[in-house]
């Protein structure tokens, strides 16, 4: 009996892979760094090769951390993160220019002259997305122009576009199989999320050939298999998902109301929203949650803040005012409050619920008197705002249910003082559960689901246990007063 199921789990920063059991505990963990580049001014770029290589070697490197053969794995799941855009050849599996991550602003600008015409009347409804160019519809176009002789050969059917779950399937199945699963089709502004079809009405605005599209797969099911020379033996896929939905699938918000957030590079609020499509009034967006089958489909309210761990990271490796990202903690809590600091972190433009891609980073209120240790604090207060950015939009939008807890995970979750911060500053509980790499847990889910590695979700819902959970303890009137400081600081960076 197969011992495993193997989560990859391809992020911004790195790409993952960890075996999981069939208690959903992980096993064994291997990670690669994946570098990115910035050519101009708001572009950010990776190689595919690297995406696909570093994805390989750390699945074939946990693997031989437990001793596992191609026999002891059940399935493997996806997990990847969304919007990033790769145009690649299909004869060669090679890709005509780098992947265009999710992070890049080059086409804000064909965003805004697609919503003076009035498009996003035609995108809003029909994708639950706005037009911006955090989503791949735009950056596909942009390939297609400034490729030479990439348009010809997408119309001719010679180039095949992916998000990354896509590439990495094209990898693993030695170029036979294009499909990506709803999620991730559901963040490219070319799916129709109530029929979960491709629709010609938003290709056409974008100059996007039907030729170029995957299939469209149920985030659970089985998709392919591996080629057998990769892992000595063929291993069945049995799961896809966005980074974010596979996240809420691993925190096993699996009922109408439940809401989770991901402190990673950026971060990502999703609150399961039930099987209606129900549009915001707010600015946020509407997006399909996992799904087993076409038949049962489940939609999530979902706030995108760009920045949040690389606010971080930022601190770490450009102002140098960091050695490890895990110093952030003691170094805040070295200090009582910020000094008047703010640090707004907009280094890609603002996400939910002001969607303004010209707005930069700043740091204000800096006095003689403000420290190292100021703007770090200010710096992780920051991922904590722009939570509540989100969740003021949500609750607004579903005023007589509004969010009573927060379920928390990504990398920045280990850090106490942010989550204790983000109660506070919220006042509602924040959990933690004992498993915070719950987007590989939720990739591992689909795909165990897929093959009866687990039995149903009824079952993943009795494994999900609480690590700790971060009671508010700040008075409403000082929450307010911060939070009011925070807002005029983000006025300050907007441009719209």
């Amino acid at each position: 009996m197969s011992r495993y199921i193997l989560a990859l789990d391809q992020g911004t920063t790195s790409s993952r892979a960890i075996l999981f059991d069939r208690e959903g505990q992980p096993c064994g963990i291997a990670q690669r760094p994946v570098t990115a580049s910035y050519p101009r001014l708001g572009w950010v770029e990776q190689d595919p090769e690297e995406i696909w290589s570093s994805q390989l070697e750390v699945a074939r490197e946990v693997m031989a951390f437990v001793g596992a053969q191609a026999s002891d794995i059940a399935a493997i799941g996806i997990a990847n993160q969304r919007e990033t855009t790769i145009v690649w050849d299909r004869a060669t599996g090679k890709a005509i220019y780098p992947a265009i991550v999710w992070q890049d602003r080059r086409t804000a600008d064909h965003c805004e002259r697609l919503i003076a015409d009035g498009y996003q009347d035609l995108y809003g409804p029909a994708t639950g997305l706005r037009l911006d160019s955090y989503f791949s519809g735009t950056k596909i176009s942009w390939v297609l122009e400034n490729v030479p002789g990439a348009r010809s050969r997408a119309e001719a059917g010679n180039l095949a576009f992916g998000t990354v779950d896509c590439f990495l399937l094209n990898g693993l199945t030695g170029g036979r199989v294009h499909a990506t699963d709803v999620t991730n089709a559901s963040r490219t502004l070319l799916l129709d999320i109530g029929t979960q079809s491709w629709s010609t009405p938003l290709l056409e605005p974008l100059g996007i050939p039907s030729s170029l599209l995957p299939s469209v797969v149920p985030s659970s099911g089985l998709v392919a298999e591996t080629d057998a020379s990769l892992f000595g033996a063929p291993i069945p896929i049995g799961g896809m998902a966005g980074d974010q939905q596979a996240a809420i699938f691993g925190q096993a918000c699996f009922r109408p109301g439940m809401a989770k957030n991901t402190y990673g590079t950026g971060c990502f609020l999703l609150r399961h929203l039930g099987p209606s499509q129900v549009a915001s009034s707010h600015r946020l967006l509407t997006t399909l949650l996992a799904s087993l089958s076409k038949e049962r489909s489940q939609y999530a309210s979902e706030g995108s803040v760009f920045v949040a761990g690389a606010v971080v990271q930022w601190l770490r490796d450009e102002l140098g005012v960091l050695e490890k990202s895990a110093d952030s903690e003691a170094v805040a809590v070295s200090v009582p409050d910020t000094n008047g600091v703010h640090v707004v972190p907009a280094f890609t433009g603002l996400g939910a619920p002001y969607w303004d891609p010209h707005a930069r980073g700043a740091i204000l209120g800096l006095t003689r008197g403000g420290t190292r240790a100021h703007i770090v604090r200010a710096a992780l207060e920051s991922i904590a705002y722009q939570t509540r950015d989100v969740i003021e939009a949500m609750d607004a939008d579903f005023a007589e249910h509004p969010l009573t807890e927060l379920r928390v995970d990504g990398g920045a979750s280990s850090n106490n003082f942010l989550m204790q911060f983000q109660a506070d500053i919220l006042g509602i509980p924040v959990v933690r559960p004992q498993v915070t790499e719950t987007t590989a847990l939720g990739a591992a889910y689909l795909a165990g689901l897929a093959v009866g590695f687990f039995g149903s979700c009824d079952h993943i819902e009795s494994l999900w246990k609480d690590e700790r959970t971060f009671l508010p303890q700040m008075a409403r009137a000082d929450r307010d007063r911060l939070y009011a400081g925070w807002q005029e600081a983000v006025a300050k960076v907007r441009t719209q």
